[in-house]
């Protein structure tokens, strides 16, 4: 598997994460004070759909032009299309917004976001798709060793852990990370997405997660298949520090939907640990 992420922008996972992150922006935004948001692996902010890489993959199709055509779609959907109708200025899906520019769309003044990408190459990118941006800042540095240098330890703060899984420990330092934030800001809040291959590899990262927080933990799986294989990506989940007390149902027809319209044999799970 290619982890560009240019291979895979607009796929089912990226409507996933980014339903649920404008959900849980929203949230956060309506709260009276500044938010601070730290994004660990930020990608280039922006996708084109037309290039080679995207069109390669095909995943966009299957993803963001499906939901932009479908007229079945729960309305915690609606922040997603509305900021990709917005970026493609109501024409066809050419290009798709990553977590960075939908986080800097929904900044208020006073809030900041400070956007992680390891690539030099794809910081660039970054950089350019955020010049001009108030309260944003990128850095072109491992994003889990930022996330916890750079986080304030006071105020509101949102974490967005979404690394590639290039690397095998990707899922202790999402733990490492998750532990070091938040034993610095308690108010800290936090969306680790990780892909779904097989069950006990995606059950050890949720032990070693409780083990480690300490602290109640909101889980969301969007299965596409049976866990059965572990060297194809059957699903994502979604694992949520200091979600809202409501947010599980937020998530459920998101997950839902996603795994009815794009798999027959999908299926949606959404608890507490």
């Amino acid at each position: 598997m290619n982890y560009r992420h240019a291979f895979h922008a607009g796929n089912f996972a990226d409507l996933v994460k980014h339903a649920a992150l404008l959900q849980l922006l929203a949230r956060l935004t309506a709260e009276a004070g500044p938010l601070s948001v730290i994004d660990t692996h930020a990608g280039r902010g922006l996708y084109d759909l037309t290039g080679p890489e995207a069109r390669k993959s095909g995943e966009a199709d299957a993803g963001v032009v499906r939901m932009m055509a479908a007229a079945d779609a729960p309305a915690e959907f609606a922040p997603l299309t509305a900021a990709v109708r917005r970026l493609n200025r109501g024409g066809p899906v050419r290009r798709y917004p990553g977590s960075p520019w939908l986080i800097a769309e929904t900044l208020r003044a006073g809030d900041g976001y400070l956007a992680c990408e390891l690539r030099p190459d794809e910081h660039a990118a970054l950089r350019g798709a955020m010049q001009g941006r108030p309260g944003v800042r990128s850095l072109c540095a491992d994003g889990f060793e930022a996330a916890v240098a750079q986080a304030p330890s006071r105020g509101r703060l949102l974490v967005l852990i979404d690394p590639p899984f290039e690397r095998a420990d990707d899922y202790r330092r999402i733990v490492d990370t998750l532990a070091g934030v938040g034993s610095l800001n308690r108010a800290a809040a936090a969306l680790a997405w990780l892909p779904l291959k097989d069950l006990e590899t995606f059950d050890a990262f949720l032990r070693e997660a409780q083990d480690a927080l300490g602290a109640p933990l909101l889980v969301a799986e969007t299965r596409m298949r049976p866990l059965t294989d572990p060297m194809k990506m059957n699903g994502c989940a979604l694992v949520l520090l200091g979600a809202p007390p409501d947010f599980a149902e937020t998530l459920n027809p998101i997950c839902g939907w996603m795994a009815q319209t794009s798999s027959e044999a999908g299926e949606a799970r959404v608890y507490r640990l």
